[in-house]
């Protein structure tokens, strides 16, 4: 097969260049993997090379105090929590304790429940960089000083404002890191930026709606989850929980109903926002559910739906790279019997050149290319099932008149398809070494339970409380229509008496796997969402709080590395090239059992960051250092 790209993809502007290693004629090393017979991505200065010694750090215990801990020799800051000011020059309004700040400055600030985030090298440094941040959804009750009572529209407006993703500048000084301001790349997208359309639903009568009669033009992202990061140096992040923020009425269509709209809507913007009424609006409702790129770089581009991904609630996307230069973009929809995809682009990834940057040189890359959907058999076999119009099931006599109605409804094309349902898989990750690609599964306790699908292969206990991480190895290379695939742990507490949530962990006992990253030394961070409801209760009671662990995948041992405050979430690892910085996000520290509600309820039992007597907590970013300077995980 020929090779003609160059070893090295830059961002071509030298004043803000971004430098990622990739071999376009085999994988991209460390960011995405290797296959067999291919160059794989080199060891991070220091990082063990024996698979034994890849996790030299001491595992700390369950955590169920209301802050960080890590292991010894290592030291965790918070930088940039919610309502911080994102470093737009000029335009740097001040956090307010009482969280009384106006919706314009909110959309000026870090918004509210930090998740999937990138680092960005500037100059190929590991020192200097960007960090781009999804702001998933707003906490209602801590958003406003009074909190829902009452519930009108400057309230809905705040929340739009608190909602989508932040750019901002970090730099690494005298050991520590801290958040420039002010900063040419700093940048907040909310509910009033505009985003293009991209790929064959752009246009469609489907996204056409009164505002945007050419359905080419959305204002907003939300519900934000995971993120990716791709050889040409952007920034990807799937709109997941999209269906919580619009309000259906008591008849709601098929298409609806599949989707779980539900009446009144959860975060009633309807009420005040017509928009998010999807029963004088329905069309907007499609108009949500995309990965959306965007390019920290250029802060005055304009960010893309990329509907040739398809429509679904994504966690996120993770990219590989083909032999012959194809991106491969995985993604997962985190919903109970919801579905795994995978894109493989038509065309092969351009350098940058001829005065265009590679986000340039690319910008309808994700335009162009076949989305499949996942099937794991039982005999460790899988094949990728295409969702192609016209193809199988896939035609008008089966209501898919074109191929933009089977990406907008992605969902009813996976059920017709056959693809496999299974118990809500969230972020991937590409093994730089093997090629092997995992996926968490969080859990599913509904599988099996009356009328609900029993347990499967891929997808083995019943009332699955605990989660699990499945990976795969495609036949060939990244783009092969067959895999196998085998289950890397089925997470547990050994100590339950149901033989079903005991998993089969090798080391530090955890549940509810979400956020996935591989480090450039081969190690797998693994994050858990044990959700707030059910943290400290039944079989959960002994894991104590949310927590990030490491994993050896050759021996699959897990260790336990950090865990968050009271009712957070782990989010968004990511690291430096030389693996010596570690960022996570810490989302919705002490949310209540019942969302959004008074911020002095009891319930909520943190005031993480600040410590303040009555503070309200702050998801924020934390950035995990070895106290010797050394890499991460050693």
């Amino acid at each position: 097969m020929s090779n003609p790209a160059p070893t090295l993809l830059e961002l071509s502007d030298p004043a803000r260049r971004i430098v990622l290693r990739m071999g376009f004629g085999s994988a991209l090393a460390t960011l995405v993997g290797a296959q067999a017979g291919c160059a794989t991505a080199p060891d991070a200065a220091g990082a063990p090379t024996d698979a034994s010694r890849l996790l030299g750090f001491a595992g700390v215990p369950p955590g169920r105090e209301d802050r960080i801990m890590v292991p010894p020799g290592y030291q965790a800051e918070v930088l940039a929590p919610w309502g911080e000011p994102v470093g737009i020059a000029g335009r740097m309004p001040p956090w307010r304790d009482d969280a009384g700040n106006t919706a314009d400055e909110q959309a000026l600030q870090m918004g509210m429940h930090h998740d999937g985030m990138q680092f960005f090298p500037l100059q190929g440094s590991s020192t200097h960089g960007l960090l781009a941040i999804n702001h998933e959804y707003t906490d209602d009750g801590l958003l406003h000083p009074d909190g829902l009572t009452p519930w009108t529209a400057a309230k809905v407006r705040k929340a739009q404002m608190a909602v989508g993703l932040s750019v901002i500048e970090v730099r690494l000084e005298g050991g520590r890191w801290r958040h420039v301001t002010p900063s040419r790349w700093a940048r907040r997208t909310t509910m009033d930026t505009p985003f293009a359309v991209g790929g064959p639903a752009a246009g469609h009568a489907l996204l056409r709606t009164e505002a945007d009669p050419a359905g080419r033009r959305i204002l907003g992202t939300m519900a934000n989850c995971g993120s990716g990061l791709t050889p040409w140096g952007t920034y990807l992040a799937g709109e997941e929980n999209f269906h919580f923020l619009f309000s259906g009425g008591p008849s709601p269509t098929a298409d609806q109903r599949r989707w779980g709209l539900a009446r009144g809507g959860w975060y009633r913007w309807g009420e005040h926002d017509p928009r998010f009424d999807a029963t004088r609006h329905p069309n907007e409702f499609h108009r949500f559910g995309w990965v959306v790129e965007l390019d920290p770089c250029d802060p005055d581009s304009t960010p893309v739906k990329r509907t040739a991904l398809g429509r679904a609630c994504h966690e996120g996307a993770t990219v590989a790279v083909t032999r012959d230069g194809r991106a491969v973009v995985y993604s997962a929809e985190d919903q109970r019997f919801e579905y795994l995809y995978k894109f493989v682009s038509r065309d092969r990834i351009r350098p940058a050149g001829n005065g265009l940057t590679a986000a340039q040189a690319n910008a309808t890359l994700l335009d162009h290319g076949t989305l499949y959907a996942a099937r794991f058999d039982a005999d460790g076999r899988g094949r990728w099932l295409p969702l192609v119009h016209g193809q199988g099931p896939l035609t008008a006599a089966e209501g898919f008149a074109d191929q933009a109605e089977v990406l907008v409804k992605a969902r009813q094309a996976c059920d017709r398809l056959g693809a496999t349902r299974m118990d809500r898989p969230e972020w991937l990750a590409i093994d730089p070494r093997s090629g092997h690609v995992y996926c968490t599964m969080t859990n599913n306790s509904r599988r099996g339970a009356e009328g609900q699908p029993g347990p499967d292969a891929a997808n083995p206990r019943a009332n699955n409380t605990m989660g699990h991480i499945i990976r795969w190895r495609e036949d060939g290379d990244f783009d092969g229509g067959s895999m196998h695939w085998d289950h890397f742990v089925l997470a547990g507490d050994p100590a339950q008496a149901r033989p079903e949530a005991r998993g089969n962990v090798r080391g530090d006992a955890f549940a509810c796997p979400d956020g996935l990253a591989f480090d450039p030394a081969g190690r797998l961070w693994i994050c858990t969402d044990m959700g707030s409801r059910d943290l400290g209760k039944g079989e959960l009671a002994g894991l104590g709080n949310n927590q990030l662990l490491a994993a050896d995948p050759t021996t699959g041992e897990v260790r336990r590395f950090l865990t968050g405050p009271k009712q957070c979430e782990v989010a968004g690892p990511c690291f430096t090239p030389d693996g010596r910085t570690l960022f996570v996000t810490i989302q919705h520290p002490g949310e209540a059992p019942s969302e959004r509600n008074d911020p002095a309820d009891p319930r909520r039992w943190s005031n993480w960051p600040d410590h303040r007597p009555g503070g309200r907590p702050r998801s924020a970013v934390v950035v995990i250092r070895k106290a010797d300077g050394g890499v991460i995980g050693t």
